[in-house]
């Protein structure tokens, strides 16, 4: 699968770099922090495309108030979203300018108006948050644009979850990540359960990455060495500057760590391989070999106390060790001397 111009297959784990609200209703400062993005070797820039209409209702009634020890308690849902917000009408600056720089850019739509402003940039996918999951007619709209669509699961249920790539494949979309999520700002290390990760892949049988709100990168480090292929991460350009989502943000050099940690992962990682290049084959003479322990003359056999199993490997493979034993030597033998295939 490729999302723009990144293989998914080839090319690695495809790093989000999410701006969310950390513009803190600033242009200059979502400009600043695209081009950090692509200084620190992110792959993508991610925005969030709704406003405080589109998302709730401007209520005070008790369903709409944030509570239970968030970063955000005491505001109602309007009032977060309000201040948290990308304004629309910096969208086409905000994509032209990171398309400028050769950083892929696309945003999570929060509803069908969302998509339909969205659709004039041609965006290389579509992001549906964790707290969308369960708008299923938003995941239909959103998947039948036929562009890769990356679900965070957050909150929903193993059936839901089944639910929306069912949908995005009645559409025609086989194009689906679904990004092993913790909904919780920030999330603790051990509410990751990171062991989902290959599970959700062998589950429903689509590419599977890693929403991080943990803070720190060893949560993505272990997320790739599971198998993820996409990581996304909340992205701030300097704490300082506050904001809705700058408590489980990284700053530029956390984030700049954050992906030189995935990529030597990566590295690490390699590939399934058994062969034996040239420096493997020149480390071999390290290997152990059949070597003579004891002098031998003609007509001797061969015994234990003779012959012997030791470094280096220049001599029989100690698997015929077994075949000698008991055997006549055919000439003189000096101690040190190999063991070799006319023995």
């Amino acid at each position: 699968m490729k999302i723009g111009n990144f293989d998914l297959n080839k090319d690695g784990t495809f790093i989000i770099a999410e701006l969310s609200a950390n513009h803190n209703g600033s242009l200059q400062t979502a400009l600043e922090t695209i081009k950090a993005a692509k200084e620190i070797g992110a792959n993508a820039i991610k925005l969030q495309t709704y406003t405080a209409d589109t998302i709730t209702l401007n209520s005070k009634n008790p369903d709409f108030m944030i509570d239970g020890g968030t970063l955000w308690d005491g505001k109602n849902l309007y009032e977060l979203y309000q201040e948290a917000y990308t304004p629309w009408e910096w969208h086409k600056e905000l994509f032209d300018y990171a398309r400028s720089l050769d950083i892929d850019i696309f945003s999570t739509p929060f509803d069908k108006s969302a998509v339909d402003f969205l659709e004039q940039f041609n965006p290389t996918s579509y992001k549906i948050a964790s707290f969308e999951i369960t708008d299923y007619e938003l995941v239909r709209y959103t998947a039948s644009k036929q562009k890769p669509i990356i679900i965070s699961t957050g909150i929903a249920t193993i059936d839901e979850i089944q639910d929306v790539v069912n949908i995005c494949k009645s559409v025609g979309n086989e194009n689906i990540i679904l990004l092993k999520c913790t909904s919780e700002y920030p999330a603790k290390l051990e509410e990751a359960n990171l062991k989902t990760i290959p599970n959700m892949k062998e589950t429903f049988g689509v590419e599977v990455g890693f929403s991080d709100h943990t803070l720190g990168h060893i949560a993505p480090i272990v997320a790739v060495t599971l198998g993820a292929k996409v990581i996304e991460k909340h992205f701030i350009l300097d704490k300082s500057i506050g904001g809705a989502d700058s408590g489980f943000s990284l700053d530029k050099q956390e984030f700049s760590e954050l992906v030189k940690a995935v990529r030597d992962s990566e590295k690490l990682l390699g590939i399934v391989d058994y062969s034996l290049n040239e420096k493997r084959k020149k480390q071999r003479r390290f290997a152990r070999s059949l070597y003579i322990c004891k002098d031998v003359k003609v007509g001797e056999k061969f015994s234990e106390e003779n012959i012997k199993s030791v470094r280096p490997f220049y001599g029989l493979h100690p698997k015929h060790l077994k075949d000698i034993l008991g055997k006549t030597a055919k000439k003189d033998y000096k101690f040190g001397d190999r063991v070799e295939n006319s023995f």
